[in-house]
C-alpha cells in the first residue's frame, strides 16, 4: 500500500483527529537501522527507512528515547532533554526524520521521560550540591533516619531500596528504577515549568505528539510514608513484589500535570498524548489520566504487554474495561519493555499462525493500536546468553524472565548480508538466529506475515468501524471469542479460535479477512472478519 493511498485512507471520519483509531509503528532507535556501522541503530537510519515503515499503513511513528543519555538505561536515563545523543546522530539528522516521515504521511511521536532524569544531568549535579541551591528541591531529598537507615521502606523496580546516600549532600536522594535515575519532584513547580518547556522545545520541531513513560511514577507521597506489604501469593522475583505501592506512586496532583501538558499540546493544533501506565492499579489511573477533553487523549498499560497467554477472556475483560463513557485506550502486544509475544502465547509449531491471527486481533479491536517494530514480520523472542545481556533489569531479575534484551535484538532487513543487514559493524545485541527466514526481503511476496500485516492495515484503514466504532463482545470462553465492531450503521462481526483445538463456524456475513481455514469450522489460532448485513 502506498503512503499516499495510507494516508488517504487514514482520513475515515472528517470529525475524528488523526490519533483516533491510528496505528502506531513504535521504533527502537538502537535496533532499527544502522548508518554509521558503529552497531548502533542511529536517526539517519530510520530515515533511510520510513518509506518501508509507510508501505506498512500505518500512521504514525513513535521514537524511543534517543536523546543525551549515558545510557545506564539505554536513553530512559536523560541528561539533556532538548538534545540528540551524538550515537544516534544530531539536531539536523532529527529534523530530517521529521521531514522525512511528514512527506510520507507519517506523524512523529516522540518519547518523554518526566517521572525521572540521569543523575549525570546538570539539574541533578546542581541539586545534590548543597540543601539550598536553586535546584535544591527539584528532586526528591530526604534525610536519613536515627540509625543511618533510608527514610523508609520503598523499593525500587530493579531491585533493592529506592533509596541512595549521597555524601555530598548528605541526604538520600530517591530513584523508583536504577541509582542512575533519580527522580525529580514534579511537586515543585519550576520542575513542571522546565519539563514543559522541553516538550515546546519537540513540538517547535514539528513532532507530533508524545508517549509519556512512567507518568504514574512521577509524583510521591511528601509524607514518605512506608508501603504496606502485598497480599500474598503471585510471582515475586524481586522485593517491589513485596509492597502494595501506595505512597512511592500514583499521587493524585499527577493529573493536574497532565492537564498543563495536555494544554501545551493543544496550543499546538493536533496533537496527541499518550500515557504508558503500569503498577498496581492501571485501569484507575489510564481512567483518570484521559477523563474528559483536559487531560491526555490516550492510555496503554500492560495487559497484554506481559500477559503469559492471549485468551478470549483476557480480551473480553480489558475491552469491559473500557466502555465509551471512558476515555479512548490505546493496545500493544510488544514493545521494548516486554518479551515477544509470540515466545509467551505458543509453540514453536503454531508460531506462524498464530503472528497472523494476533496481527489480526490487534487490528480490529477498539482504540489506537501500536505495532512494535519486527512485529509484523512474526519475530520470536531471541534467547540473548547472559553474558551477552545489555539491559539491568534482565540482568538483575535473570533468569527469572525472558529478558527485554531479547525483544531489542537488531531488525532483520537482507537474509544474506552481514547481520541480516541492520550493520557491517558487531550489532549491540546478537542478531536472532531465527530471524533469518523472516526477513524483511524475505516477506515482500504475497502470502508472508508482512504482506498479511499490510492486508489487516488496509482492512483497517478502510472500514469506519474498525478504525472509530463501539465494540461489543458477545461471546469469550476458553477457546472462543466473538465481538462486534459497529459504526453508522456498518456491523462487523470478528470471531477468533485461540486455542490449538478447531471448532464448528459457519459465515453469518461477507467474508472480508480471515487468517485461517474457514470452511465448516474456524481453525486452531484464526480469525475471521465478516461484515453483518
Amino acid at each position: 500500500m502506498l503512503a499516499e493511498e495510507a494516508s488517504a485512507a487514514g482520513a475515515i471520519g472528517v470529525a475524528q483527529p488523526w490519533w483516533k483509531g491510528a496505528a502506531i509503528y513504535q521504533i527502537y532507535p538502537r535496533s532499527f537501522a544502522d548508518s554509521n556501522r558503529d552497531g548502533v541503530g542511529d536517526l539517519p537510519g530510520i530515515t533511510e527507512k520510513l518509506d518501508y515503515v509507510a508501505s506498512l499503513g500505518v500512521d504514525a511513528v513513535w521514537l524511543s528515547p534517543f536523546f543525551t543519555s549515558p545510557m545506564r538505561d539505554f536513553g530512559y536515563d536523560v541528561a539533556d532533554y532538548c538534545d540528540v545523543d551524538p550515537i544516534f546522530g544530531t539536531i539536523a539528522d532529527f529534523d530530517a526524520l521529521v521531514a522525512r516521515a511528514h512527506a510520507l504521511g507519517l506523524k512523529l511521536i516522540i518519547d518523554q521521560v518526566y517521572s525521572h532524569s540521569s543523575d549525570q544531568h546538570p539539574w541533578f549535579k546542581e541539586s545534590r550540591s548543597s540543601k539550598a541551591n536553586a535546584k535544591a528541591d527539584w528532586y526528591v531529598w530526604a534525610d536519613a533516619k536515627e540509625d543511618g537507615a533510608p527514610p523508609n521502606n520503598w523499593q525500587s523496580v530493579f531491585g533493592g531500596p529506592a533509596w541512595t546516600w549521597d555524601a555530598r549532600r548528605g541526604q538520600y536522594y530517591l530513584h523508583n528504577f536504577l541509582p542512575e535515575q533519580p527522580d525529580l519532584n514534579l511537586h515543585t513547580p519550576a520542575v513542571q515549568d522546565a519539563l514543559l518547556d522541553a516538550a515546546r522545545f519537540w513540538l517547535d520541531r514539528g513532532v507530533d505528539g508524545f508517549r509519556i513513560d512512567a507518568i504514574n511514577f512521577a509524583m510521591h507521597d511528601p509524607q514518605l510514608r512506608d508501603n504496606p506489604p502485598a497480599a500474598p501469593g503471585g510471582k515475586r522475583t524481586r522485593p517491589f513484589d513485596f509492597q502494595k505501592h501506595l505512597y512511592n506512586m500514583s499521587h493524585p496532583d499527577i493529573v493536574a500535570f497532565l492537564e498543563r501538558l495536555r494544554g501545551v499540546a493543544d496550543s499546538y493544533g493536533d496533537r496527541f498524548t499518550l500515557a504508558e501506565v503500569g503498577g498496581p492499579e492501571p485501569l484507575r489511573e489510564m481512567h483518570e489520566f484521559t477523563a474528559g477533553d483536559r487531560r491526555l487523549n490516550s492510555a496503554y498499560g500492560f495487559d497484554f504487554l506481559y500477559a503469559e497467554a492471549l485468551t478470549p477472556k483476557l480480551v473480553a475483560r480489558v475491552a469491559e474495561d473500557w466502555p465509551e463513557s471512558a476515555g479512548w485506550p490505546s493496545w500493544a502486544f510488544e514493545n521494548h519493555d516486554a518479551p515477544r509475544a509470540l515466545s509467551r502465547w505458543v509453540g514453536e509449531e503454531h508460531r506462524e499462525q498464530l503472528a497472523r491471527t494476533k496481527i489480526l486481533l490487534l487490528c480490529v479491536l477498539r482504540g489506537s493500536i501500536i505495532l512494535y517494530q519486527g512485529e509484523e514480520l512474526g519475530l520470536p523472542q531471541v534467547d540473548v546468553p547472559f553474558e551477552r545481556l545489555k539491559d539491568p533489569e534482565a540482568i538483575a531479575n535473570w533468569p527469572h524472565t525472558l529478558s527485554r534484551d531479547g525483544a531489542r535484538t537488531p531488525m532483520p532487513w537482507q537474509s544474506d548480508q552481514p547481520n541480516l543487514g541492520f550493520s557491517s559493524g558487531e550489532p549491540w545485541l546478537p542478531i536472532g538466529a531465527q530471524h533469518r527466514n523472516l526477513a524483511v526481503d524475505r516477506q515482500q511476496g504475497s502470502g508472508s506475515i508482512l504482506a498479511f500485516t499490510r492486508d489487516c492495515l488496509t482492512l483497517r484503514n478502510n472500514e469506519p468501524a474498525l478504525r472509530v466504532g463501539s465494540m461489543k463482545v458477545l461471546d469469550a470462553d476458553d477457546r472462543r471469542l466473538v465481538f462486534e465492531r459497529s459504526e453508522a450503521g456498518q456491523r462487523l462481526r470478528c470471531t477468533f479460535n485461540l486455542s490449538a483445538t478447531p471448532f464448528p463456524f459457519e459465515a453469518k456475513g461477507k467474508v472480508l479477512m480471515t487468517s485461517g481455514p474457514v470452511e465448516g469450522e474456524l481453525g486452531r489460532y484464526s480469525g475471521v472478519v465478516e461484515a453483518i448485513a
